[in-house]
C-alpha cells in the first residue's frame, strides 16, 4: 500500500510533526510513504518524494512543513479536479492523507469522493474546522500572539495609549478570543459578534477614570480594518491610538508540547484508519477523545464561536 501524505493551505507550527507520525506510522504498518510537495499545487505539478523516518528525523519541534504549502486556484476547477486525481493514480497512490484547514478538508472530500481513499487532519491557526475542539498550530499561534501582546503593553503603559492589536481570522474569532482573554485585553472585536463602537469607547472610558492610561484591544482581521477602526474611535473619543498588525508571525515558530502531541496523535490515528479501510473522515479530537466524522459533515458546517466565552471575557475585562 502507498500512502501520499501533503500539507495544504496557510502552514501551521505542529504540521512537521503531523507528517512525522503519518510517516513513521506508515512504514511501521509495513506501508511506503509519499510525500507530495507544495500542497494541492505541487499535486498538480507532480511534485512527490519518497519518504523514509530518517526524512522526518528531528522535524518535530520545526515550524512550518518540510513538504512546503501551498493553495491552487486550479484545484477548485473540474478539470484541475480531474488532472489531480488522474496524477495520483499515474502514482498508484492507494490512500491519500491531508493536513490543513477548511479548504483542505473540502479538496479531501472531492479526492475521497472520487475513489481514492482519503482522510484529513485539521491543521490551521484559525482553528475553524469543526468536530475538533482544537487545530493543529492554534495552541502555538495564541502563544505567539500573547508573547507579542505582552510586549506591546510594557510600551502602551509607558506612552499611555491604546493599542489595536490586529490577529488573523478572517471569519473567524478564535484566535482573537482566546489571546483576548489570555492577555487581559480590554476589548475583544471579532467577526462573528461585529463591532459595537459605543461599547469598546465606553470601555475606554471606564478606564481612563479608573485612572488607567492604557488598553490593549485586539482584533480579528475579519471583524473590521484596523486603521478604520482606530480613526473611529478616536473621533468618538479623541484618544491617541496605535494600531500594530501581527500578521504572519503568528504562523511561525517552534511548536508548542500541546501542537506536537496532537498533531502526532491525529497523524497516528489518521494513518490506523486509513490502513483498516476507514476513509473519507476528519480525523479530530473532542474532549480529549479522537473524533471522527465524514468529511462532507465537516466541509458543510461551521464551528461556532463560544458566546459565553465571549461574554466571560466582557465580564473580565469590565472592572
Amino acid at each position: 500500500m502507498l500512502i501520499g501524505v501533503l500539507t495544504s493551505g496557510g502552514d501551521a507550527p505542529g504540521m512537521n510533526a503531523a507528517v512525522r507520525a503519518v510517516v513513521r506510522t506508515t512504514i511501521f504498518r509495513g506501508c511506503q510513504v509519499i510525500g507530495i510537495r507544495r500542497g494541492l499545487h505541487g499535486l498538480l505539478q507532480n511534485d512527490m518524494v519518497l519518504l523514509d523516518t530518517s526524512s522526518v528525523a528531528d522535524i518535530i519541534y520545526r515550524g512550518g512543513t518540510i513538504l512546503y504549502t501551498g493553495r491552487s486556484e486550479e484545484f477548485r476547477t473540474p478539470e484541475g479536479q480531474k488532472r489531480a486525481l488522474d496524477i495520483l493514480r499515474d502514482n498508484a497512490i492507494d490512500g491519500l492523507l491531508l493536513v490543513g484547514g477548511d479548504g483542505t478538508v473540502r479538496a479531501a472530500q472531492v479526492i475521497d469522493d472520487a475513489g481514492i481513499p482519503a482522510n484529513c487532519i485539521p491543521g490551521t491557526i484559525d482553528n475553524d474546522i469543526p468536530y475538533s475542539d482544537t487545530s493543529i498550530g492554534f495552541d502555538t499561534a495564541v502563544n505567539t500572539i500573547c508573547d507579542a501582546v505582552d510586549k506591546v503593553r510594557d510600551t502602551a503603559e509607558a506612552l499611555e495609549r491604546t493599542f489595536i492589536v490586529e490577529v488573523m481570522g478572517r471569519s473567524s474569532g478564535f484566535l482573537a478570543l482566546t489571546s483576548g482573554v489570555a492577555c487581559g485585553a480590554e476589548s475583544i472585536i471579532v467577526p462573528e459578534f461585529g463591532i459595537d463602537y459605543e461599547r469598546v469607547c465606553q470601555r475606554l472610558r471606564n478606564s481612563v477614570a479608573r485612572r488607567k492610561r492604557h488598553s490593549i484591544i485586539i482584533l480579528a482581521e475579519g471583524a473590521g480594518d484596523a486603521p478604520t477602526v482606530s480613526a473611529e474611535i478616536r473621533r468618538r473619543t479623541g484618544y491617541d491610538l496605535r494600531v500594530i498588525t501581527l500578521g504572519h508571525i503568528q504562523r511561525g515558530g517552534t511548536p508548542t508540547a500541546q501542537d506536537r502531541v496532537l498533531a502526532s496523535t491525529l497523524g497516528y490515528h489518521a494513518v490506523e484508519l486509513l490502513v483498516q479501510g476507514t476513509h473519507g473522515k476528519l480525523v479530530g479530537q473532542e474532549n480529549g477523545r479522537i473524533s471522527v466524522v465524514d468529511l462532507g459533515a465537516a466541509a458543510s458546517s461551521k464551528k461556532p464561536l463560544n458566546k459565553e466565552s465571549f461574554e466571560m471575557a466582557e465580564v473580565l475585562s469590565a472592572t
